[in-house]
This record gives structure tokens, C-alpha cells and sequence, in this order.
């Protein structure tokens, strides 16, 4: 998108209409490895390549954030941002997201030393996952929260998931599912806080389109990582 700033801003709900627009057209809910995921369809071989694959992305998450917080000139959105850092990390060993889909990977099979060292990362996801953590790098640190918008759409597809796992899945312990369970709370929590602050520092023409492009390039984030998901070796013959 080539940004207009000789344009009258949108209003805020003209916005966020246009922020949520592009979840609604482009988020990977709509994706066919999603889409089969949430009929029951895929083998057990694919989610595991896809909880290994995912570990990546998952990995990136801390990192994106503490380059937002690095960029970030504004106390006061430093100090609410870190709790996303937190909810990953933990306070301690065995606490936190990442240890929580570590689980996951367990009830499904997969050891966690295969996924702490990427052996089942394939050349596709590494590639979208560095892009990500390039662009929260580079880039002006309010889209870096714009494309963090995702979350608008998490809930959703995270409850879908849940249900699917539960009713399609039944080789897969409930017992480790609970990094779904977590997320149904800290993405809403978290989404309404970045709308927040994009709707309240994107005030320009400019910096709105700038903010829905970034929405758009992390929707192409997730979508490229199912793409190499779903073409990728299974394991067995992953490198």
C-alpha cells in the first residue's frame, strides 16, 4: 500500500472497520491447512508438523516484543506492554506460553527436545518467522503494534481449535491444551490495548494506511508459515 498523506485521516471507526476488514478477508482462519485442521482431516503426522513448525513463530513472539519495547520512547506502554513477554516467557522455568506448547507438542507426540532444537523447522517458516521479527525491528513501533492486531481474530480461531482438537482428536491428552485455554484470555486483553494505541497515535492519513499495511504483511506472515506447513516433509522424512 503507498501511503496518501495529503489524504483527510479516516475517522476512528473508518479504522478500525479497515483494520478488522483485513482479518476478516486475509487472516489465516481461512487458510486450508486451518480449514482442515478444524474438520478433523488432517493426519497425525501434519499436526505434528505443524506444533514443531509453530514453535517457531511461537519463539519469535518475546522477541518481537522486547524490539517493540526497545523502539517504544513511552514509559507508560512499556510497562503494560512487558506482561506479553511475561505470559510467554514465564516468571520461571516451567511457566509461560512457550512452555505450555512445549506441552502441547508432548500430548501430541512430539518430544520437546525436537522442537527447542528446530529440527522439524522448515526453510519456509524460519523465513516468514525472520521477517516478522525484522519488520518489529525496523520498522516505527506503532505499526510493529498495528501488525500485532491479529490478535482481533485469535480468539475465534483459538476456540475453534480447542473444539476441533476435542472432538477430532481423541489420540491428543486434554491435558495439553492449556496454552489455548490461556490464550482465550490474554488475546482479548491484549488486542484491545493495541487497538487502543493505534487508534489513538495513528492520526494521519499516513500513519493509518501505514497501520492497516502492517495488519496486512502479518496476515501474510501466518498465512506463509501453514503454506510451508502444508507442503513441508512430514516427520520421517523432515530435515
Amino acid at each position: 500500500m503507498t501511503p496518501t498523506p495529503d489524504a483527510h485521516p479516516w475517522s476512528r471507526d473508518e479504522l478500525v472497520r479497515r483494520l478488522r476488514a483485513v482479518g476478516e478477508a486475509r487472516y489465516h482462519i481461512h487458510h486450508p491447512f486451518n480449514q482442515r485442521m478444524h474438520r478433523g482431516e488432517l493426519r497425525r503426522e501434519e499436526l505434528q508438523l505443524w506444533v514443531a513448525n509453530r514453535f517457531c513463530y511461537q519463539q519469535a513472539i518475546p522477541i518481537k516484543d522486547a524490539a517493540i519495547m526497545s523502539n517504544c520512547p513511552e514509559p507508560e506502554v512499556r510497562r503494560r506492554w512487558i506482561q506479553r513477554i511475561v505470559d510467554h516467557d514465564g516468571r520461571a522455568d516451567g511457566e509461560g506460553g512457550l512452555e505450555a506448547w512445549l506441552r502441547l507438542a508432548e500430548a501430541m507426540g512430539v518430544e520437546r527436545d525436537t522442537l527447542l532444537a528446530g529440527r522439524w523447522v522448515l526453510p519456509g517458516v524460519r523465513f516468514a518467522v525472520e521477517a516478522y521479527i525484522t519488520f518489529c525491528r525496523t520498522r516505527p513501533w506503532i505499526e510493529a503494534v498495528a501488525a500485532s492486531l491479529t490478535e482481533l481474530f485469535a480468539p475465534t480461531i483459538v476456540s475453534q481449535r480447542l473444539s476441533a482438537i476435542l472432538a477430532h482428536y481423541k489420540w491428543i491428552d486434554p491435558a495439553g491444551l492449556e496454552y489455548f485455554r490461556a490464550r482465550l484470555q490474554q488475546a482479548p486483553r491484549d488486542a484491545e490495548h493495541a487497538l487502543a494505541l493505534v487508534t489513538e497515535r495513528c492520526r494521519t492519513r499516513e500513519l493509518q494506511e501505514r497501520a492497516v499495511a502492517a495488519l496486512d504483511f502479518k496476515c501474510d506472515v501466518l498465512w506463509s508459515l501453514l503454506d510451508a506447513v502444508e507442503r513441508g516433509p512430514l516427520p520421517g522424512n523432515a530435515p
